[in-house]
């Protein structure tokens, strides 16, 4: 065995493994089983021109050396992000441990106990520090859940704001430039008309449906906003406000201004800066709301034992149900950012927390005091840890760079500096030298903080937060670690078992792809810098981009949106500009098939689109005439085709080619959804087959880790007329010479996740991960091979071969008196996270292995599935007393005196021999959905209900 080899590494099955498969599949080698497989029409006719392999040895020395282009400035540059500590306990344990980065969105709650509690840890401490009545389990970044917010002031409006027309939003001047530019690009086409100006100034006319004010202002002022919300509310007007989230320790809670919605993001909770992201944006919002807010809900329910259990609640709101009547295409969260948050509030506590946001402002108020004292203005009359100070800028920022030193350089006389969680004595007299050198001004030392306030007293805390028992018991490391250690233990990841769900592709994350993210070389520099001091980002970026250019055969890459919806969203936006640019406004019609997944028509709706359905026909394929006779019926006013590739269904339609022709010859440009490109790399493109514009999931084929539901990464790859249209960002240039406005807060998005996907690829080469795909679809028709005869294989290719992925149909079993989720439940007694259930298809389960899995792994999941047949056989309508329907079973069950259920412990908990030697145990019985949504809990308990 090569031992330098990666991709021998990250493909599960070996040689004879791969030889025994195909034996079974009936295929003599995997060239037969691709032709069987691919439409031959679309195939790549050569291997993909990347740059050799690396060995993982190689790669680590490569990316050492790359980091070390980068310069780590001490930056103060504030505007949204600030260098944070990351508390050891946390990075070691959390950041760094597969057990909670390989986990999935907890869509199986009783395996998922563990990051639901860290995710309620999380919403309660948004909740304490905004003082508002429900928060989510976080958004993308602070700019889009500002955008989120105004979307849902707008779907919110009273009925006579509706009536009237009201559709002009108030934005601060205040506010972030990257969120207003994100505001500009979500508000145009939904019809929403943004006006900026000076909150002090505003008229509250009867046209404004909502205003969003930022808390503190951009530049450092804390304004008190009490008057400005009451004159709002006396008109009908509601407001958001982006507030950061460590000066709320000190700051009058929005809540008490009477405002709607609080946004922010929490980063500065522990998280690096990573040039940008992953970060996870928090959403707050009132009771009324809960049925409009955007994204997931962490929801306290109890179990079938009437213990308390935890669940995503309201997950109707899910957006592949709602469909075009979305409000929002969020589906991704940033699970294991805001997990890491959640735990730095929980690891500090309340007093840790007043220590730091004290300090912080401690340090602010002292530089302050000491560059008055060399002579030069602050601007800022109320501040928490932002200065704003008038001083010429082109002498400052030379001198300051070369110490090292980054600041905000607002104009030509204006500099602001935002003090962090790292500033010490040390850090303020290196800031305060930078003046002296610059001015040649007298010398002085600061030997201590002051205990002066600089905040107006109006707007000081006076409101308890954080005194949940959580929040107070564990604050030594040695309970901390095992604190996590516990909520760990109930979940079940990748670390576990396979997790083999179709459409979500849960590969390998592979250590040597995730180890530089501890790197601060690669985590502490700013956003926001000079480019020429992130040269490292800058040539790992290009050539990122560069890979998925060459992988989609498409001319451009946008990194920048950092979900896979997200990319939906920007790939549409692209396309709109491009129709625009030729003078087609009116071309606003996108057909979508019925199998798509529910994020798409959401986001064709976000982008200004009508939807139009197509039809599917009886195998799950495009009824090819319906989407021919609504393209031509709509041919004036066509905008897109949205298309999956291979099909949800899990197929790789042959009449791909023509059905692009179709959207081509009537005007219309081809979006095709990533989310199976894992079936894609190193066969064919997106380019072959005839489309314009794909989103990628990163975290799904590129190997980016879920993390218990995001953090994901979602590029758009375009062609040619399409890239003058990729999106900026207001502060360092991004995209085309014809850019749309920005997408998400930061130029390049989540750029330190990209690291893992660019890993990934220069590890594996061409040769890599044309054989990863090959392997995945080996895989998956293997399992659809043990398991025929078991259960019916829904949809099939041409020569009956399955894609990377394929659905077995369960439908039948409720004649047994078994439904779908009954199987999904059973499958944790067998040590598995369900496949994806009832999607795209009711009452039936798609399967995706991935190339990850070795036949051992297969194996095991394929006799629990083949030993839960026979019990669905022996299960009948009348009597609901069997494993499937009491599944999961929990060691509380197994270890109780009493016994009264008609079968065995040992088939209730161990029915395969394979199980005792790895056994999981869920940790809560079956939850109640229906209880957790009529009685809506979305925090934790006050500290009372624990005494």
């Amino acid at each position: 065995m090569n031992t330098n080899s990666f991709q021998l590494r990250h493909i599960g099955p070996n040689q004879k493994e791969q030889e025994k498969m195909l034996a079974t599949i009936n295929a003599n080698d995997l060239d037969q089983l691709i032709f069987e497989t691919v439409p031959d029409d679309i195939r790549l006719k050569g291997e993909l021109n990347l740059e050799p392999a690396m060995s993982e040895y190689e790669y680590l020395a490569h990316i050492k050396e790359l980091s070390e282009k980068n310069s780590v400035f001490k930056s103060y540059i504030g505007l949204g992000y600030h260098e944070a500590i990351v508390p050891s306990v946390i990075q070691r344990n959390i950041l760094e441990n597969p057990g909670w980065y390989t986990a999935y969105t907890p869509y199986q709650a009783e395996i998922a106990q563990g990051r639901l509690e860290a995710l309620l840890n999380y919403q309660t401490m948004v909740c304490d520090l905004t003082g508002m009545e429900l928060a989510n389990a976080s958004l993308l970044d602070e700019s889009t859940a500002a955008a989120e917010a105004m979307a849902l002031l707008f779907n919110v409006r009273e009925r006579a704001k509706k009536k009237a027309g009201a559709n002009k939003f108030f934005v601060s001047e205040e506010i972030l430039p990257q969120t207003l530019s994100v505001l500009q690009t979500r508000s145009n086409p939904i019809g929403i008309e943004l006006v900026i100006g000076n909150h002090e100034e505003f008229d509250f006319a009867d046209d404004f449906f909502g205003a969003i004010l930022q808390y503190p202002g951009k530049h450092g002022q804390v304004y008190d906003y009490e008057s400005f919300v009451a004159k709002a509310n006396e008109n009908n007007i509601k407001v958001a406000v982006a507030a950061d989230i460590l000066s709320l320790v000190k700051l009058k809670t929005p809540a008490e201004f009477g405002v709607d919605v609080v946004v922010g993001t929490t980063q500065r909770f522990g998280i690096p800066l990573g040039y940008g992201g992953p970060h996870a944006g928090y959403f707050a919002t009132k009771e009324a709301y809960k049925r409009s807010i955007p994204g997931r809900i962490i929801g306290v329910t109890k179990d079938k034992n009437g213990k308390r259990a935890l669940r995503m609640a309201l997950q109707t709101r899910e957006q592949h149900i709602k469909r075009e009547k979305a409000t929002s295409n969020i589906c991704t969260a940033q699970v294991l950012l805001a997990v890491m948050a959640g735990m730095y509030a929980v690891y500090h506590g309340k007093d840790g927390l007043k220590y730091i946001a004290n300090r912080v402002h401690s340090a602010t108020n002292t530089l302050a005091n000491s560059l008055s004292n060399l002579g030069f203005t602050q601007k800022n009359t109320s501040f928490f840890d932002t200065l704003l100070i008038e001083v010429e800028a082109n002498i400052l920022k030379p001198v300051a760079e070369a110490n090292g030193i980054n600041f905000n350089y607002i104009d030509d006389n204006h500099v602001s500096i935002s003090v962090n969680e790292t500033v010490s004595l040390n850090e303020l007299n290196a800031i305060i030298d930078c003046f002296e050198q610059a001015f040649n001004v007298k010398d002085i030392t600061v030997t201590e903080f002051t205990s002066d306030v600089k905040i107006i007293d109006s707007v000081l805390r006076n409101t308890p937060f954080l005194e949940n028992e959580i929040f107070n018991t564990y604050q030594s490391e040695t309970d901390m670690m095992r604190y996590i250690k516990k909520l760990e233990r109930k979940d079940l990841a990748l670390n576990h078992s396979m997790i083999s769900l179709g459409s979500c592709t849960m590969k390998l994350n592979a250590a040597s792809e995730m180890l530089p993210l501890s790197n601060p070389q690669w985590g502490n520099i700013h956003p926001f810098v000079p480019l020429n001091q992130a040269e490292g980002y800058q040539e790992v970026l290009k050539k990122l981009e560069h890979q998925l250019n060459i992988i989609t055969g498409f001319a451009g890459t946008s990194l920048q949106p950092n979900s896979g919806a997200q990319g939906e969203f920007t790939g549409l936006m692209t396309i709109r500009a491009y129709h625009e640019s030729n003078g087609d406004t009116n071309r606003n019609i996108c057909l979508i098939p019925a199998s798509a997944h529910g994020t798409n028509p959401a986001s064709a709706v976000m982008a200004g689109m009508k939807v139009v359905v197509t039809k599917t026909d009886e195998k799950g394929n495009i009824d090819v005439e319906d989407l021919r006779a609504k393209a031509i019926l709509h041919k004036d006013n066509l905008s897109a085709l949205m298309v999956t590739y291979p099909s949800t269904h899990g197929v790789y339609e042959k009449a791909i080619m023509e059905i692009t022709q179709i959207i081509h010859d009537n005007g219309g440009q081809v979006y095709m959804d990533g989310a199976n490109m894992n079936a894609q790399v190193g066969l064919t493109n997106p380019a072959t087959i005839g489309a314009d514009v794909c989103h990628l999931n990163l975290h799904k084929t590129f190997a980016i880790p879920h993390g218990g539901g995001g953090p994901g990464v979602g590029p758009i790859c375009v062609a040619p007329q399409l890239v003058p249209f990729l999106p900026t960002n207001p502060l360092v240039a991004t995209g085309g010479e014809k850019a749309i406005t920005a997408i998400s807060a930061a130029p390049w998005g989540s750029a330190l996740a990209c690291l893992i996907s660019y890993g990934y690829i220069t590890m594996l080469g061409a040769d890599g991960l044309t054989n990863s795909t090959k392997n995945a679809i080996l895989n998956a028709n293997y399992i659809k091979e043990r398991l025929n005869g078991h259960y019916p294989t829904l949809y099939t290719g041409e020569k009956n071969r399955a894609a990377h992925e394929m659905i077995i149909d369960c439908r039948g079993f409720k004649q047994n008196g078994i439904e779908v989720v009954d199987i999904a439940k059973r499958l944790m007694d067998y040590g598995f996270h369900a496949p994806t259930v009832s999607f795209p298809v009711g009452g039936t389960m798609m399967i995706e292995p991935t190339e990850s899995e070795s036949i051992a792994e297969l194996d095991r999941f394929c006799d629990a599935m083949i030993s839960i047949r026979k019990e669905i056989s022996e299960a009948t309508k009348e009597n609901e007393n069997n494993p499937l329907k009491n599944a999961p079973h929990t060691q509380e069950m197994l270890t109780a005196d009493d016994w009264t259920l008609p079968y065995t412990r040992k088939q209730a908990a161990f029915p395969l021999e394979y199980i005792a030697d790895n056994k999981f145990w869920p940790s809560v019985r079956r939850v109640d959905d229906a209880f957790g949504d009529r009685n809506l809990i979305c925090s934790c308990n006050p500290i009372e209900d624990y005494m």
